[in-house]
């Protein structure tokens, strides 16, 4: 298993990075939202939306928000600020909704565990965050800033694991994910800090007016809203029975499953760029 992750996650990362570094901004913008209509497919049966017809039919709602917003911000002919950040801003609101529903779980399940309101959570996980990396892109050094972003979640998700199996002793949302733990959060925002901190130390000169506490502070709500991405679609999950979203990435599970953390960190990461004057 451990085996299949590896080489899964190393043909993953080598598809992202000639992707980042090679594709001009259209064809990037095209490729991610291929990507999150592979993710609403697998949301589509989370969500009450069972046979590939109508999962077919999701997929191209969310493709249908994606197109919408290149067009309405306009992502692909140089986007304004103005414009843009309150859609990331729009964004983190939903996912303090998500927290509180986390953190109630199952109790809270009364308010969203319905085919509508579950069909309204998948376009808000996965629209947004497709905006958040498409206007990253379109920002100074954007490849940079969105390989960035991944190693952020990376070193998140990695620190959570190793800390979480050493030292895991207090469970973080029982009734959502039992395997989680404060100790192995603690040590995946501590991780996170870390790259962010050690990448700051190597900012080229004009970007020097962004100081250690806003990059420290960029990069804590990044690993708080990755977990919270994870926690959510596995609070979903468990709420329609199911383990995985899917069985496409071999010793992944499916594509959703390795989304969340990004769905969730995407939007925060970007805004928190703008906001920290990036």
């Amino acid at each position: 298993m451990l085996r299949q992750r590896v080489i899964t996650a190393l043909a993953m990362a080598g598809l992202f990075l000639a992707g980042i570094f090679f594709l001009p901004l259209a064809a990037l913008a095209a490729a991610f939202a291929l990507v999150v209509a592979a993710g609403a497919w697998e949301w589509a049966p989370l969500a009450g939306l069972r046979g590939a017809a109508l999962q077919a039919l999701y997929a191209l709602l969310v493709l249908g928000g994606c197109a919408g917003a290149w067009f309405l911000l306009p992502l692909g002919e140089a986007p304004r600020r103005a414009d843009v950040q309150p859609v990331l801003g729009l964004a983190c609101l939903w996912w303090c909704f998500a927290l509180l529903w986390v953190r109630a779980f199952p109790g809270s399940a009364m308010i969203w565990n319905n085919r509508p309101m579950r069909m309204v959570m998948g376009l808000l996980v996965l629209v947004p965050a497709w905006v958040a990396a498409v206007y990253l892109l379109t920002l100074p050094l954007g490849g940079a800033l969105m390989v960035v972003l991944v190693v952020l979640v990376a070193a998140s998700d990695i620190g959570a694991y190793f800390t979480g199996k050493r030292f895991g002793r207090h469970h973080l949302a029982p009734a959502v994910s039992p395997a989680k733990t404060w100790e192995g959060f603690w040590g995946g925002v501590a991780c996170s800090v870390a790259v962010a901190t050690l990448l700051w130390t190597s900012l080229p000169a004009r970007l020097d007016h962004l100081g250690l506490a806003a990059v420290v502070a960029v990069a804590l709500a990044t690993a708080l809203t990755s977990v919270l991405g994870d926690l959510t679609v596995s609070m979903v999950k468990r709420e329609s029975g199911v383990k995985d979203s899917s069985s496409l990435l071999p010793g992944h599970g499916g594509l959703l499953d390795r989304l969340d953390s990004l769905c969730g960190a995407a939007p925060t990461f970007t805004l928190g760029l703008l906001l920290a004057g990036y």
